[in-house]
C-alpha cells in the first residue's frame, strides 16, 4: 500500500507550553505503532518471514526492516547530530523506490535474500528505536513532528501490507495453513439491497490537514459538482457475485472493459473464474481466509477482485461503480467505524439486515476514478515527495478501508490506489447508480 498538513512540510517550532504533551503523546504513539508491527508477526514461524509469493508482495521480515529504514533514513540521519547508522548496506537493501536517496534493491529479488538474518533484523528495529525514543525526549519543531506522523502512517500501511501479503503466501501454499488459529464466525444472513439517494450540486473533497494528519495526496479541499446519484447501502455479497458467475460474468465480453477482457484472455496462469482464494472442492465451494479454508459464506462480502472484476460485475447488475467524490461526499458525515485489524476477525463480516454497516472498514472499495492529481495539489516537499504523486497514472482509486486497516489510520478523504488488475488486497465492490430525471 502507499501514499501534511496542506501542501508542504510545515517549519515553525512548537510553543513551549505545550511542547512536552505533544512528545509525550508522539513517544507513546510511536510505541503503539511500532509495537503492533511486531504483534502482527507474533503467530508466524520463522521460515513464514522469509518468503516472497510474487514481485508484488515482499515477505515480512523486507517490510520490518523498511518501515525502520524510513526512520532512519528521513529523520534520524536527517535531525539527530552524530547519527550513526545500524549498517551502511541497509540503505540500498531497504529502499524502496526513493530514487532521490540512491538505489534500491530490486523489488523482486527481496525474497532472496537471506541475510541479514530475522535477528538481525530485529536487532536493527531495536537500534533505531532506541535512537528514536532519544529523538523525541527533546524539543521538536513542527517539520519533525510531521516526519515522525509521516513515518508512524507509513509503518501503518506496511502493518496492512504484511497480511496482504503473508495471505497471499499462505493462500497459494497447497497446506492452505492458518496465519491464526480462531474460529470465524460466519454472521447473519444479509438484507436485500437498498439504496440511498444523494442530490448533485457542488461539493467539496479533501482535506487539508486542520484536524490531523494526512497526506499529501488527499490535499487540497477543493470544489466538484456532482449529478444526482444513488450508493448502495452495502458491499456485494458472495452470494450476489456467484449469480454473476453462474451468469457467466467471466465469458461474456460485453460486461468487460477492453483492458479487462485483453487481461482477463491474457492470463500466462489458469484464467480467472472467480474471486482470488476461491475454490471448489467436493462440490463445494471454500474460501481461504487467513484462520484458514473455510466453506464459502456467501452472506459476507464478496473480496479479493479486481478493478476489472468490480466493474464487470457492476455492469452486470445494471449499475455502476461510484466515482471518488460520489464515495467521499457519502461518507464525509460518518465517523470511521467498522471491521478493522483491531478487531482480529481479519477476514470482511457479514452486516445485520437490520443494520448497515457503513461505509468504513471490511473491503477496501474500488472506484471508477483515475489516481491523479487535486487542484493545486502540491506534493511533500523535498525526497518525500516521492511517496505518493510519482504513482499518479494509470491506477484507479479505492477508498474506506479494509479488515486489515489500523482503524486510527483511515477518514473519508484517504485515498488508496491500485492498479485495474490488483486483487490480492482486500478488495470489494460497493454499487452506485445515476439517477434520471423524468
Amino acid at each position: 500500500m502507499r501514499h501534511g498538513t496542506s501542501s508542504s512540510t510545515p517549519r515553525k517550532v512548537v510553543s513551549s507550553h505545550i511542547q512536552s504533551n505533544l512528545e509525550s503523546a508522539l513517544s507513546s504513539r510511536y510505541n503503539e505503532v511500532r509495537g503492533q508491527s511486531l504483534a502482527l508477526c507474533a503467530p508466524l514461524e520463522t521460515e513464514d518471514y522469509q518468503v516472497q509469493p510474487m514481485a508484488d508482495a515482499s515477505p515480512p521480515k523486507w517490510h520490518l526492516a523498511h518501515v525502520t529504514w524510513f526512520f532512519e533514513t528521513f529523520i534520524l540521519r536527517k535531525y539527530q547530530r552524530g547519527y550513526v547508522p545500524f549498517h551502511p548496506a541497509y540503505e540500498v537493501l531497504f529502499n524502496s523506490y526513493y530514487n532521490g536517496v540512491g538505489e534500491a534493491y530490486p523489488r523482486s529479488n527481496r525474497g532472496s535474500l537471506s541475510r541479514p538474518t530475522l535477528e538481525d533484523v530485529f536487532e536493527y528495529r531495536r537500534y533505531v528505536d532506541d535512537h528514536m525514543q532519544a529523538f523525541l525526549n527533546q524539543e521538536l519543531s513542527a517539520e519533525m513532528i510531521f516526519s515522525v506522523e509521516l513515518g508512524l502512517n507509513h509503518e501503518q500501511q506496511h502493518q496492512e501490507l504484511i497480511l496482504t501479503d503473508l495471505k497471499y503466501n499462505l493462500g497459494s501454499n497447497p497446506l492452505k495453513p492458518a496465519y491464526i488459529d480462531q474460529p470465524y464466525a460466519p454472521g447473519p444472513e444479509s438484507g436485500a439491497l437498498t439504496w440511498s439517494a444523494y442530490e448533485g450540486g457542488l461539493i467539496e473533497t479533501g482535506n487539508n490537514g486542520d484536524a490531523g494528519f494526512v497526506f499529501d495526496n488527499e490535499t487540497p479541499v477543493h470544489k466538484s459538482y456532482l449529478e444526482a446519484f444513488e450508493l448502495a447501502d452495502r458491499t456485494v455479497t458472495n452470494r450476489e457475485f456467484l449469480a454473476f458467475i453462474e451468469d457467466d460474468g467471466y465469458s461474456r465480453s460485453e460486461l468487460w472493459l477492453s483492458d479487462g477482457w485483453a487481461h482477463l484472455n491474457g492470463l500466462q496462469e489458469k484464467r480467472w473464474q472467480a474471486p482470488l482464494y476461491w475454490r471448489e472442492l467436493e462440490g463445494k465451494r471454500l474460501e481461504y481466509t487467513l484462520t484458514g479454508e473455510r466453506q464459502l459464506n456467501e452472506s459476507a462480502p464478496v473480496c479479493h477482485v479486481s478493478g476489472y472484476e468490480a466493474d464487470a460485475y457492476a455492469r452486470w447488475a445494471g449499475a455502476r461503480l461510484p466515482t471518488e467524490e460520489e464515495w467521499e461526499h457519502a461518507a464525509s458525515g460518518e465517523q470511521a467505524v467498522g471491521n478493522f485489524v483491531e478487531n482480529r476477525i481479519f477476514h470482511p463480516v457479514a452486516e445485520k439486515p437490520d443494520e448497515s454497516i457503513g461505509l468504513f472498514g471490511n473491503v477496501w472499495e474500488w472506484t471508477s476514478s483515475s489516481y491523479s492529481p487535486y487542484p493545486a495539489f502540491v506534493p511533500f516537499a523535498g525526497q518525500l515527495g516521492e511517496y505518493n504523486g510519482k504513482f499518479m497514472a494509470n491506477q484507479l482509486v479505492l477508498k474506506g478501508g479494509s479488515c486489515a486497516t489500523p482503524q486510527s489510520h483511515i477518514r473519508a478523504s484517504y485515498r488508496n490506489f491500485f492498479y485495474p488488475p490488483d486483487r490480492w488486497q482486500f478488495t470489494g465492490i460497493r454499487l452506485a447508480r445515476s439517477v434520471t430525471h423524468q
